[in-house]
């Protein structure tokens, strides 16, 4: 079986703003905004969510396969990605546009302004999923990411029409997406994942209720920053797992999608819901303490110390016969 995960694949420019962006914001002025801040530090680092997940992934010692498009200046990050266990030969490589740019700048409360540029990501569309579950096999999920919007809408057809498992992880596209853009993402979906903001986005742009979002969905993971995650399901009660506590918070891109790689990893390991929750908590705090998305090394027993540490020796033991990471 394997985990196709379909989205984003960009390179991240990252800057650090040394004040809070909420003391330059008037109320009664933001239709007149025009702001500029004085970054101290700038860090270009491979990113996009997609492959932020697929690397996280192949540190756990899984083979995900990626899905999305890149431009032609993607080779050296394919190789990056091909050395951490992460399958790209169904990556589509334009040959007219550059891989996507993220540009994001945090101040010192983590609250982030942020701009992304698509580029190659717009060909997505064109590509199918069944060519690709032939060449690899059956899936156990198609995680659909934040993706251009009819690249997104084609993979959730497919999933829907020929019956694969996925995963809808909507995201950053919540804010520009409409209802009915939303609506046709999520319905159908094994999994829901969004932050807390994010849910908020859910139910007010699709008019859906929280219990009519679960109604059409099997989960709904939303997390909850340093409060940990919650874990709905339809007819079950909801699993609260508290976050692992960090050594030293230094950016937070990128901790959602190393949740995410955690939590589909426990799955495939064939765990439950809880442990998934736990195993995503571990592997997010590695990134936050990290400036860049791919930039931390999953130690295996540095992982289970953690664990035991934060949520005991029984979550550990039933990680313990599955993790096979790079680091010993």
């Amino acid at each position: 079986m394997s985990l196709l995960i379909a989205g984003s694949i960009a390179t991240d420019h990252l800057m650090s703003f040394a004040g809070k962006f909420s003391d330059s914001l008037v109320v009664d002025q933001l239709d007149k905004l025009s702001v500029s801040f004085l970054v101290d530090d700038l860090e270009v680092r491979r990113g996009g969510c997609a492959a932020n997940i697929c690397f996280g992934l192949g540190n756990l010692g899984l083979n995900p396969v990626l899905v999305g498009a890149v431009g032609e200046d993607f080779g050296d990050y394919r190789a990056w990605l091909e050395r951490h266990n992460v399958d790209c030969d169904s990556v589509h490589v334009s040959t007219t546009k550059h891989t996507a740019r993220f540009v994001c700048t945090n101040d010192q409360a983590m609250a982030q302004i942020a701009s992304f540029y698509p580029g190659a990501m717009s060909e997505s569309r064109e590509i199918e999923l069944a060519p690709i579950i032939e060449r690899v096999g059956p899936s156990d999920f198609v995680l659909i990411g934040p993706d251009d919007p009819d690249g997104m809408l084609r993979h959730t057809d497919e999933c829907r029409q020929r019956g694969y498992r996925f995963v809808a992880d909507p995201s950053q596209q919540l804010a520009f997406g409409d209802g009915e853009l939303i609506r046709q993402l999520i319905d159908g979906a094994e999994i829901l994942f969004s932050n807390e903001y994010e849910a908020s986005l859910i139910t007010q742009k699709t008019g859906w209720s929280t219990d009519e979002v679960l109604d059409r969905v099997g989960t709904w993971i939303v997390t909850l920053g340093p409060q940990g995650v919650r874990v709905d399901g339809r007819g079950r009660e909801s699993i609260s797992v508290p976050a692992v506590p960090e050594i030293e918070k230094v950016e937070p891109t990128g901790v959602g999608d190393a949740f995410r790689a955690g939590f589909l990893a426990a799955l495939a390991w064939g765990l439950d819901h809880e442990r998934a929750a736990q195993l995503g908590c571990l592997v997010a705090v590695y990134v936050v303490e990290q400036i860049g998305t791919q930039e931390y090394t999953l130690s295996r027993s540095d992982l289970l110390k953690r664990c035991t540490e934060t949520y005991g020796e029984r979550v550990s033991a039933d990680f313990e016969p599955h993790l096979k990471t790079i680091h010993p």
